[in-house]
């Protein structure tokens, strides 16, 4: 267990988080949420993201007990993935459930991932020049 000693002299013990490692295979697929109501679970001072992914696993039943273990101890809960570099990531855990497929059992995760604004997006309306404005263009392009 580590500890944190801050300037008013205040000790902060952290308390290791309980992880779930993907060891083979490719980075998850992150989707948005369709669960609107699970933002309010993991609402604080950072804009966060609430995504969604699914793992198969044959140890799934073992997954959940520990992590149940870790919420019970006020314990975080961590994924650990690959990026498409092949590094370590990690994403902390707010929901998950086990489910069984045709292929055998499979792990739903909610992650809260920090909020990524979109600069590109913006940089392109820099480049519009009002000469190329056409009143008329629908947006439809049929070439």
């Amino acid at each position: 267990m580590a500890k944190n000693l801050f300037l008013d002299g205040t000790i902060v013990e952290q308390q290791k988080p309980e992880l779930i490692t993907i060891i083979e295979g490719p980075t998850p697929d992150f989707h948005p949420s369709p669960q609107d109501w699970l933002q309010s679970i993991y609402e604080g001072p950072d804009d966060r993201d609430a995504v969604f992914c699914q793992l198969r696993t044959n140890n799934g039943e073992d997954i959940m007990e520990r992590c149940q273990q870790a919420w019970r101890e006020n314990r975080p809960v961590k994924l650990q993935y690959p990026d498409e570099m092949r590094l370590p990531q990690m994403a902390d855990v707010i929901a998950m459930r086990l489910t069984e497929v045709d292929e055998g059992p499979l792990l739903q995760l909610w992650l809260s991932f920090p909020f990524e604004y979109d600069d590109d997006e913006d940089d392109d309306d820099d480049d519009f020049e009002e000469d190329d404005f056409d009143e008329d263009d629908d947006g439809f392009f049929y070439g």
